[in-house]
């Protein structure tokens, strides 16, 4: 389960994304990568529907 700023930044490189790939398949617009990096420094929260959505995107990508 990603509930952490550490646990967001690890499955994004499991992933293989960067923050302004991930931002993009999240549909977060132009300043989406400043978002992710963001949240993966703990600056903002993330919300728990982000949160599924990263994780769904881990088990379609079964890693």
């Amino acid at each position: 389960m990603i509930r952490t700023p550490e646990d967001l930044r690890a499955a994004r490189s499991r992933l293989g994304l960067s923050a302004a790939r991930l931002a993009a398949a999240l549909r977060l617009g132009a300043n989406g990568g400043r978002t992710v990096r963001r949240w993966e420094s703990g600056e903002i929260a993330f919300s728990g529907p982000v949160a599924l959505a990263i994780e769904a995107m881990l088990r379609d990508a079964n890693v």
